[in-house]
């Protein structure tokens, strides 16, 4: 039995392509963004209708190696769910990202996904900003004020 997978998200979320193949998924209904690699992009593209692990595998096998996209579509749902972007019907083994490295080695980047709501990179980037500026933060006044000798 091959499992079913499709997205869960039911706001829609705004896709950008970049050029190495990477996806960006902004969802602003709760403000957060989702970085994908090109391998975990290939994924969700191959998620638009409900389809199959197989048929992902498929889709991996025209960009990656064929003996190894089996792995790395499972590796890729298991990111994919873990951010709940998308669901599976179950039935799968569970993989873990140690056993893809174990069966695949260092030679392919493994699917990725990373989020962060929009909080999060306001004060990522405040922060960023402030110190290639060579800004120093501006301490909190305290109360009392510290005594001062004239």
């Amino acid at each position: 039995m091959d499992i079913r997978i499709e997205r869960t998200n039911p706001s829609p979320l705004v896709v950008n392509q970049l050029p190495d193949g990477s996806r960006v998924l902004v969802d602003s209904a709760n403000g957060t963004v989702f970085a994908l690699n090109a391998v975990a992009g290939v994924a969700w593209d191959a998620c638009r209708e409900s389809t199959t692990l197989s048929a992902i595998a498929e889709q991996l096998q025209g960009t990656l190696d064929p003996q190894v996209a089996g792995e790395l579509a499972r590796a890729a749902i298991a990111e994919l769910e873990d951010k709940k972007l998308v669901r599976s019907s179950g039935g799968a083994q569970p993989i873990t990202r140690r056993r893809v490295v174990g069966s695949l080695g260092a030679t392919l980047a493994l699917p990725l996904v990373a989020s962060l709501t929009m909080a999060d990179q306001k004060a990522y980037a405040g922060n960023a900003s402030s110190s290639q500026l060579g800004h120093r933060p501006t301490p909190k006044p305290s109360w009392p004020p510290p005594h001062r000798w004239w």
